[in-house]
């Protein structure tokens, strides 16, 4: 199984970036899709998720209103979609499945900071300059 992430740059605040996530040899249409994000000296966070039909999505509040995810089964990606960047949105950004519901990935990554994913994909790095 293979989570390639793509998209990250360097853009000025108030610009946009879409990240990508190309998922290989795994049922795509099984896995509840989730970005987080690692700035530098910080604890990974809970970016967004996406459920397996697309059907739901969930966001931290911190990002809401400005990225949307969204997900293609036929395509096996996840992507999102970062507008309004800030300074502060700066980290190396991370996909990741899972085949819990996605309430359960929710409160263990959010409540219990457990990132305890079925699959991750190595980062990218998104860099936001002032």
């Amino acid at each position: 199984v293979q989570l390639q992430a793509s998209g990250g740059g360097l853009v000025q605040a108030g610009g946009s970036l879409r990240l990508s996530c190309l998922a290989s040899d795994l049922t795509f249409s099984r896995y509840n899709m989730v970005w987080f994000r690692q700035a530098p000296g910080k604890e990974r966070e809970f970016v967004a998720a996406i459920s397996r039909s697309g059907g739901n999505q969930y966001y931290a509040e911190s990002v809401k209103g400005r990225f949307t995810i969204s997900r293609d089964n036929a395509k096996n990606t996840a992507d999102l979609q970062m507008n309004s960047l800030e300074p502060e949105d700066t980290a190396v950004y991370y996909c990741a499945a899972d085949t819990r519901e996605i309430e359960t990935i929710l409160v263990v990554t959010t409540t219990f900071r457990n990132y305890d994913m079925n699959y991750w994909g190595r980062g990218t790095q998104v860099t936001v300059s002032s």
